[in-house]
């Protein structure tokens, strides 16, 4: 499998903010078969880079101070200009929830909260480009949005990051749309707010590719992880929703090879 593209605009870099990174990193490791690289606290927090096949394929930190966000998996968008990107997420009506802070030499990054309600990650790349493998088992395979304000969520990813859509499904049954950087594929925005509770916020829903997602959801339970959605078919390989051991939530795929 190549190297995953850098590209602007699109989906560039996933990582899990846990409320005990430690006592998820063999969960994981032992899941997908990462390799967990740990900075020293004293230059990034001891933040968890996964390591596959020496690639980084997704972070891991733990809980920010003041914050309740915890257990929970968040998807960033690259950036040419981070301050450039928050300003314009604030005009397309988000919220900030930590302004663009340079992380060292690796690059700098931004949370909001778009105008859907979701918390959306950006990611301006200097040393660190994002993830280095897409499409095999262990990577990451598919960024979805479930939004309870479906049409603000589209307005918000066209006027910030300029993505085009093409509509998969436009009935209150189904109702999604996949969006596009420079003619390619990048992520889906689904209209959930019938499916979601009241509580629940909208949010991003992460896809890591798997082998086997059976002999994967086995796996999960062996290592303390719950089977949130038993595996199904689907036309885009076998699913099932999980939930690391301290209540992360994500999905697996089974790879289609085309």
């Amino acid at each position: 499998m190549p190297a995953k593209d850098y590209r602007v605009d699109a989906p560039c870099w996933v990582d899990l903010t846990s409320s005990d990174p430690r006592t998820v990193v063999p969960f994981y490791n032992g899941l997908f078969g990462w390799e967990a690289d740990v900075s020293k606290e004293a230059e990034y927090g001891g933040y968890t880079t996964f390591l596959k096949n020496d690639e980084p394929v997704a972070g891991l930190g733990g809980q920010m101070p003041g914050t309740t966000i915890a257990n929970v998996w968040n998807t960033y968008i690259a950036s040419a200009d981070a301050e450039a990107s928050v300003a314009k997420s604030v005009e397309a009506g988000a919220q900030v929830l930590c302004p663009a802070m340079q992380v060292g030499d690796q690059g700098t990054m931004a949370l909001v909260v778009d105008a859907g309600g979701a918390v959306t990650g950006i990611w301006q790349a200097d040393q660190h480009r994002g993830y280095g493998l897409w499409g095999e088992h262990g990577t990451p395979v598919w960024h979805e949005q479930f939004t309870h304000h479906y049409g603000a969520a589209l307005e918000f990813y066209e006027s910030v990051f300029g993505w085009t859509y093409g509509v998969l499904g436009d009935t209150d049954e189904f109702r999604y749309s996949q969006g596009f950087v420079a003619g390619g594929m990048v992520a889906g925005i689904m209209d959930a707010d019938r499916y979601l509770q009241a509580d629940v916020p909208s949010h991003w829903r992460l896809y890591f590719g798997v082998d086997d997602t059976d002999a994967a959801v086995e796996k999960v339970t062996a290592l303390g992880g719950t089977v949130v959605d038993a595996a199904k078919d689907s036309p885009f390989g076998r699913i099932a929703g999980i939930a690391d051991p301290l209540g992360a939530r994500f999905q697996i795929a089974s790879i289609v090879q085309s």
